[in-house]
């Protein structure tokens, strides 16, 4: 197991260090920071003393050389927006983005397996009907609509919850209901097609013909050996919702890394973007290491 994750991380590492590159590049393509943190008529020898404080005035490879070996002693840049350590602006929006993203996935996959599991108890039934529509009318809908519909109906509609921002739990409702509409839609068509095909195995007709449970049958036997499938979708899931929640967080002011993110490449922050995107790739690698090592836990046949 030791062996398997030394691998995991590794290549992850591999990985990361593919990403930052290529996102070290991408921005600086998006033009000059001294065009926005300067005023328009600033002169050129101005303009020249802000690159060469903020490193901007050697050719782009040599700055990729000098990011990399401050990389390697923990030194990741100062934010020309905030004047302090971009690390420390990406750590403290990222917490935001992790609240949002541990209630959505566990909102989303409790409610799913809860209407997936019935649905698949009865297939053809009206609750059948309607949980494969709603499920399918969650799983189709694009954030940002349900986002946009959300605040002309309860926010200017009937001024009911708060457009943007944090502060109450009513500031909370709409992000999370967003967050949560596509995972419940997909999980509940992964947990029903998996529970009819366990619902019909030849174990669960063995158990029927024992006199077990009906509940303790489907919620006992089925579900339990239904679950892998649906941790593997729920862990992409979970995944996309740390690394995509960037129009969600926008749309509603929500500060988080997302919007962190979006505000840096717009202010032409380059050390945050690459922070904030170090910040996310370490999450998602940890998380898919949970993930995997939850497969083991969930099914004891499961060897690396």
């Amino acid at each position: 197991m030791f062996s398997y994750i030394g691998r995991r991380a590794s290549h992850s590492i591999l990985s990361v260090i593919g990403l930052l590159t290529l996102v070290f590049f991408l921005t600086r393509l998006t033009g000059d920071p001294s065009a926005l943190y300067l005023p328009l008529d600033a002169t050129v020898e101005a303009r020249a003393a802000f690159a060469k404080l903020n490193g901007l005035d050697q050719p782009v490879f040599w700055q990729f050389a000098e990011y990399l070996k401050d990389l390697l002693q923990l030194d990741f840049g100062q934010s020309l927006r905030q004047n302090r350590s971009a690390m420390e602006v990406a750590l403290q929006a990222f917490p935001e983005t992790l609240k949002l993203a541990i209630v959505a996935i566990t909102l989303s996959t409790a409610l799913a397996i809860l209407v997936g599991a019935l649905a698949a108890a009865r297939p053809g039934s009206l609750f059948d009907r309607i949980a494969s529509v709603a499920s399918l009318a969650g799983a189709s809908a694009p954030d940002f609509w349900v986002a946009i519909v959300g605040i002309l109906v309860f926010a200017v509609g009937v001024e009911l919850l708060p457009t943007s921002g944090t502060g109450s739990w009513a500031h909370w409702i709409m992000p999370i209901f967003v967050l949560t509409l596509r995972p419940f839609g997909l999980l509940v068509q992964v947990v029903r097609g998996t529970m009819l095909s366990a619902l019909a195995s030849p174990y669960i007709k063995a158990a029927r013909a024992k006199g077990v449970r009906r509940t303790k049958i489907i919620f006992g036997h089925a579900l339990r050996n239904s679950l892998l499938p649906v941790v593997t979708v729920a862990g992409d899931l979970a995944t996309s919702l740390v690394n995509g929640a960037v129009v969600v967080e926008s749309i509603f002011g929500w500060p988080g890394i997302g919007k962190l993110m979006i505000d840096a490449i717009i202010q032409r922050d380059f050390a945050v973007v690459q922070s904030t995107i170090l910040v996310t790739a370490t999450a998602i690698f940890i998380l898919n290491i949970a993930i995997d090592l939850l497969y083991a836990f969930l099914d004891p046949r499961i060897r690396y």
